[in-house]
């Protein structure tokens, strides 16, 4: 099992960036197979760490064609590779995320798109506990890993029914949850990357499990599942 990242990887997508149409595709299509097997095969090297200490699914790699149903942009292909894990529900929320792509690579993690009622429920948990999330994010190493912060969409104020003065309504505001590790080009070929990759989606633990509990309990603290 690969632990390093390939150059071969970066190569590849480099010149799909400068040739994005499918007749170029089409005749690099084997230089397309082997940067798509090594980065599946780091991936899943990642998923194997993380396993150690987290009930995780199967990982899955994402499609390189792009849905162009509903874009203006009509390039055909993605100009990264991206790989995503989910923590093994109703137990356990949330999902892990790999981007690797010339100058924008970073691991992220988090609620992309909660659905209404658990968008409500999370609300109201960080209503009445959102200290518990403050304190996470603005630890030293949240705030070193992830810049103390989350990544998303959030509304301009407070969700109806909520104070608008409230201590935490920043974060009551959020529509997305996300934590984004960044890295820089060169990091991502360190004999090291394996570890801070598998160190940050580490550190993104108690979050998950403030998550899990406000999704899988009432507001009196009662199993939901």
């Amino acid at each position: 099992m690969n632990s390093k990242i390939s150059q071969n990887i970066f190569a590849f997508l480099e010149e799909l960036k400068k040739n994005n149409n499918k007749d170029w595709f089409s005749s690099h299509k084997s230089d397309y197979e082997k940067a798509k097997a090594d980065f599946s095969e780091f991936f899943q090297a990642v998923h194997s760490e993380i396993a150690k200490n987290d009930f995780i699914s199967e990982p899955k790699i994402y499609r390189i064609h792009r849905d162009l149903r509903f874009s203006k942009d009509k390039t055909p292909y993605k100009t990264h590779f991206g790989g995503y894990f989910a923590r093994r529900q109703p137990q356990y929320r949330g999902g892990y995320y790999l981007h690797i792509e010339p100058d924008n690579c970073f691991i992220g993690g988090g609620f992309f798109a909660p659905n209404k009622d658990d968008l409500h429920r999370i609300r109201k948990e960080i209503e009445l506990n959102g200290k518990d999330l403050d304190t996470f994010l603005n630890s030293a190493k949240a705030k070193k890993l992830f810049g103390g912060e989350f990544w998303g969409e959030e509304l301009k104020t407070a969700p109806k029914g909520f104070e608008k003065e409230h201590p935490y309504v920043h974060l009551l505001k959020k529509k997305q949850f996300l934590l984004v590790q960044n890295f820089k080009n060169e990091e991502i070929f360190s004999p090291d990357f394996l570890d801070k990759v598998t160190t940050g989606l580490e550190a993104m633990r108690p979050f998950f499990d403030f998550m899990t509990e406000a999704l899988t309990t009432n507001l009196n603290g009662e199993s939901t599942i």
